[in-house]
């Protein structure tokens, strides 16, 4: 995995959830975005201070945090 150097947990930073750069936006807030079918273009005119490997880091640091373990999920 590349390194997520804009990735960062502060504890008195949104309670120390995984956040961009230190700022108040978080790893959640940006995939709830593309999950809800906003494009990366949308989400960065939406946070105009966030850049767009801001938003690619989000991204695969919620791919490798949904790896890390296994989760039983209910049937539909």
């Amino acid at each position: 995995m590349g390194s997520l150097n804009r990735i960062t947990q502060q504890p008195e930073v949104m309670g120390g959830k995984a956040c961009i750069r230190g700022m108040r936006v978080t790893v959640g807030m940006i995939v709830g975005q593309i999950g809800a079918g906003h494009s990366i273009e949308e989400v960065l005119a939406d946070y105009p201070y966030l850049e767009r490997e801001d938003v690619m880091q989000a991204l695969r640091y919620a791919a490798w945090r949904a790896e890390e373990r296994e989760i039983t999920l209910a049937s539909a």
